[in-house]
């Protein structure tokens, strides 16, 4: 049962690094714009997909990384709607 629950968070996590992955890509070629709100909620997104991942494989640099990428998401996407 462990097996199969690592095996799912892996993939989980992988799927957040490929949302992360593919958002950065977007951004960096002129596609995706950092004032869209769909920027930082890909991050957000992405960061607790990530998150998820660690809690079955633990890593504390990795953990504090997606937990700033997490709030620094939110801060964004609040600074987007209040400037609508």
């Amino acid at each position: 049962m462990h097996d199969i629950l690592k095996a799912s968070s892996d993939a989980i996590g992988i799927i957040g690094v490929i949302l992360l992955l593919t958002s950065y890509f977007l951004l960096n070629t002129g596609r995706m714009n950092t004032n869209s709100f769909s920027y930082p909620l890909c991050n957000f997104i992405a960061a607790w997909l990530i998150l998820f991942s660690l809690f079955y494989s633990w890593n504390t640099p990795s953990v504090l990384i997606e937990a700033a990428w997490i709030i620094i998401s939110v801060i964004g996407m609040v600074r987007i709607l209040k400037n609508k």
